[in-house]
């Protein structure tokens, strides 16, 4: 799927935000982050900034983010559930941030439960993510 660069730099900022909401940032999720913004195009040292800074930056606008595309973001819907339990823990304020940004991107409550519980069964992360179909024009 081809999108823009604006949406590649929501999706990498949407997910930035994601992993900032129990407040800590665990190896797996910086690991993660840095495989994401590398499929997305971003620099290596851009991503390790954006990782390293996102606790303490709170000029960072916390809305959820909002994509041109429902198919987009479902793919991120995916992505930040994957994300989300990379730690082993899935945060309440995870789960509320996005739902907020499932709603908001017009994404049903049965999808989102459907896709929790998917990513909640998991016993390992997926080998392939949602992000690794995107292509950045």
């Amino acid at each position: 799927m081809k999108i823009s660069v604006l949406d590649a730099s929501n999706y990498f900022k949407g997910l930035l935000l994601l992993i900032r909401k129990d407040r800590k940032v665990s190896q797996s999720e910086s690991d993660l982050m840095k495989r994401i913004g590398k499929t997305l195009g971003f620099e290596k040292e851009f991503c390790d900034d954006a990782i390293r800074d996102i606790l303490a930056n709170r000029y960072i606008d916390d809305t959820p983010p909002d994509f041109s595309t429902r198919e987009l973001a479902v793919k991120f819907i995916k992505d930040g559930f994957s994300l989300a339990f990379a730690d082993n823990e899935f945060d309440p304020s995870e789960e509320e941030w996005l739902r907020s940004t499932a709603e908001r991107n017009g994404i049903e409550p049965e999808l989102f439960s459907r896709e929790q519980e998917t990513a909640a069964g998991r016993k390992t992360l997926p080998v392939h993510l949602e992000v690794d179909d995107l292509t950045v024009m």
